[in-house]
Parts: C-alpha cells; structure tokens; sequence
C-alpha cells in the first residue's frame, strides 16, 4: 500500500512527479487518473489505473486475487468494499451506469479493499480516458520508514498551494522488536524454526531483530511449508531467486558443501546477511528500506513489520 497520496485538483505535471520522486526517503511514485463521477446514480470518487503496475499498490489479499486484476484489465468495474452498500453495487457481474463525459453500462468486476481511503472505485486506462477523468490527478508514494511529516512538507512544496497531500498509513513502530541475545554453542545448529530465526539474527546480523526474519519466513513460505517455486523462480524458505541466491547464499552454522537455497539453515542466515547489508541495522528508515529492498512493494514492509511485532508480543 501506498504510504502518501498527493492530488491537484488540475493535474500534476510531468516535472512535478520527477521532482517528487527525487525527494529523499520516496521509492517509487504512481501517477494516477481521477475525478468524481456517478457510478449507478450516485457520486463516487474513481480513479483510472494501469492494472498490473497498480496491483502492487493495493492491499496483499486484493494483489493476490487474480479475478480482480482480470476483471480490471477488461474493462470492468472494481469498487471499494466500502463503498458498494452506498453506491447500490450488488455482486460482481451486475451491470450498472457509470457516467463521466460518456455514459456507458459497465459490469462489475470485483468489490475488493483498495487501502485507498476517499476512493470508491478503479476503472483501466482506457475507461478512464472515455469517461473524462483528469489525467494524472494523484499520485500515490511509496516512502518506507520515512519521516512522513517532512516529505510530506516538502511535496507541499512541490505541488503548490491548490494541491493536497495525505498519509495513508499507520507508521509501525520498528525499534522496540526484540534483538536476540544468546546464541547457541559451536557445533549446534537450532532446534527450531524459532531457534533458527533468534541465532541467525545473532550471529549474522548482530543487532537484527529475529522477529523480522520470523515474518519473512511465514510471509514467504509458511516457515518452510511451501519452498516453491514462485512464478518469479524464487525457491527455498526464504525465496530467494537464483540470481540473488548466487551472490548472497552462505552456509549456515558451521556446515560445508555448496550453500543450498533450500536448506533452512542456509537460507535464514542468507537473508540476515542480506538485510544487514542492505542496511537493516541503520535504524527504522534503514529496516524498512531493507525489507523493501527484499521484497519491492509498500505493503510488503508493512505485512512484515506488522508480522514481527506480533511476534514480538507472543514471545515477549
């Protein structure tokens, strides 16, 4: 999910989204497509996407919903789950009046949660173009870990006076998850994947919180229960993509031979090794960046250090 969203009311320019996207802390920008028009009758705030660059904006169990990116990408109608008992949307495959400059009678595809608040509905680029929305209205940011109050500031600054910036998200708190302190003796390996996670953050990224790796690990495979692989070629507990494997896969704990992305304890530590050299140590802007870095999409940083701090509450 997206961490900002700023809108002009006329448009933001091609050098504005540059300069935005320049600012210290911003990892990606999204230009979208908008305006209020009436969606069976009733006014509704729509906007006007690129369906696959998009979907990694949205939240995990709307990206991962294949229908809803298919109905999209056709044409159809996918609606805030919020607002569909307002706007008397009843079921996906109904037709209803959606009317901008044109009027035309579009199916919905889909009710889902956008993780866009003030957002009723999304349409593809081509609907947006025949129904008039204002291109490139909004733009969501993507900021991990960020001072959000200063970017925030400074996009101010950038859009001018007549635009509007807004923070989509609740900042999770990353500097009070748990740092493991004892390790395991020489010549052991770890009992468990939870042992796994504690000794590999000790011992190959020493000030790491074991929670974060615990999350990656469930997000990943279900500690293990699905090694893969993904339709990226990621393989292993930790999915890794070969290439990536290539450069940072270790072995773990004393072990010899090749490093085998499918062994656990070679992958755990990897990814700690990862982290820490992407910067997870460099304070919170500096984990979430990391994270990010492991896995390039906002709301994966948020599902992971929404994980890790569950963790950190069931093992306190």
């Amino acid at each position: 999910m997206p961490d900002l969203i700023a809108a002009v009311p006329a448009g933001i320019s091609a050098a504005q989204l540059a300069a935005i996207s320049k600012l210290s802390g911003v990892r990606a920008v999204l230009a979208v497509s908008g305006g209020q028009i009436t969606v069976n009758g009733k006014a509704a705030n729509v906007i006007g996407v690129a369906p696959q660059a998009f979907r990694s904006w949205t939240p995990p169990q709307t990206a991962a919903n294949v229908s809803v990116w298919t109905g999209l990408g056709t044409g159809k109608l996918l609606a805030s789950s919020t607002s569909t008992a307002r706007l008397g949307l009843s079921g996906s495959g109904g037709s209803y009046q959606v009317a901008g400059a044109t009027t035309q009678d579009t199916q919905l595809g889909a009710a889902a949660d956008l993780g866009l608040p003030g957002v009723d509905a999304v349409v593809n680029t081509q609907r947006s173009g025949q129904l008039g929305l204002i291109k490139n209205v909004a733009a969501l940011i993507n900021a991990p870990g960020d001072d959000l109050a200063t970017l925030m500031s400074q996009i101010r600054t950038v859009i001018g006076v007549h635009g509007m910036v807004r923070n989509l998200v609740t900042i999770v708190e990353v500097t009070r998850l748990p740092v493991a302190t004892v390790a395991i003796s020489a010549g052991q390996v770890p009992a468990n994947w939870i042992q796994l996670y504690q000794d590999s953050a000790q011992r190959y990224c020493k000030g790491l919180s074991w929670t974060v790796l615990a999350a990656i690990g469930e997000i990943e495979s279900g500690d293990g229960a699905n090694d893969g692989p993904s339709t990226a070629g990621a393989l292993g507990p930790m999915q890794f993509e070969p290439g990536t494997w290539a450069v940072w896969g270790i072995d773990g704990f004393g072990q010899s031979g090749k490093p085998d992305i499918l062994n656990p304890f070679d992958a755990v530590p990897s990814a700690a090794r990862l982290l820490c050299a992407d910067g997870a140590l460099n304070g919170a802007p500096g984990l979430s960046g990391a994270i990010f870095d492991y896995n390039h999409a906002d709301w994966y940083v948020s599902e992971v250090l929404a994980l890790a701090s569950e963790y950190a509450q069931a093992y306190a």
